[in-house]
């Protein structure tokens, strides 16, 4: 069972009482706020793992609380709200928000992005700094989004990169379709997992013949591994 702190910020409390309901159930410890004010206190308060933030609430609204939040933690937050447009999203993104969920919302949707949003972020701060994974005639630095094959550059977009580099932090562990969605395309992309399998197909065409130490391998009827020989 899980145990993170949550705090969740409506000022709505039929919903807020509705998430608690569930995330209790998957055992996460909830504390509830009723708007921006008390958000900020019991966030001071609790130190939480991750915040449920609704954005139009009396007096301070969510994208000043998630600002506030911000300035100096890097705790998760995912955005609940009504507002669906596309500027609405940017907005959050900007600020800083690790998800966006619009309203009306399933409850069992948002225990799935709570759990992805909390794997996502719960990368060691070494392994976040570093971000270089060397293999056989591999290198791959996430922070400049650099690959080379064979000593030589190879131009991919960001989220092959992405890719590679979520299942290369983890030789041989096998990813579903499902997890690799939610570990690099996160509140970007949610639905059709058919696009893992487009984007592995493009990486093992850069990748093709570069080592026999290891590969991008399919795991039938799981989903993907970068496996290592040992």
């Amino acid at each position: 069972m899980a145990n993170e702190k949550i705090l969740v910020v409506d000022d709505d409390k039929n919903i807020c009482e509705l998430l608690r309901l569930y995330l209790v159930k998957e055992g996460y410890a909830v504390t509830l706020a009723y708007d921006g004010n008390a958000a900020l206190a019991e966030f001071e308060k609790l130190k939480p793992d991750m915040v449920l933030l609704d954005v139009m609430m009396p007096g301070m609204d969510g994208w000043e609380v998630c600002r506030k939040i911000r300035a100096n933690n890097k705790t998760p937050i995912i955005m609940l709200t009504a507002k669906g447009e596309t500027y609405d999203k940017v907005l959050g993104l900007e600020l800083g928000a690790d998800d966006y969920i619009v309203k009306p919302f399933d409850a069992k949707e948002v225990t799935a992005r709570i759990k992805a949003v909390l794997r996502r972020c719960a990368v060691s701060d070494d392994e976040e700094n570093k971000g270089v994974y060397d293999f056989d005639n591999l290198h791959l630095d996430m922070n400049r989004y650099e690959l080379k094959v064979k000593g030589k550059v190879v131009e991919a977009p960001p989220k092959e990169l992405e890719l590679l580099a979520c299942l290369a932090s983890h030789p041989n562990r096998v990813y579903t379709r499902d997890q690799l969605l939610d570990e690099v395309w996160g509140f970007e992309y949610y639905g059709d997992s058919r696009t893992i399998d487009v984007h592995v197909k493009r990486l093992r065409e850069k990748l093709e013949n570069a080592s026999d130490q290891w590969q991008l391998k399919t795991v039938w009827g799981v989903g993907y591994k970068f496996e290592v020989k040992e």
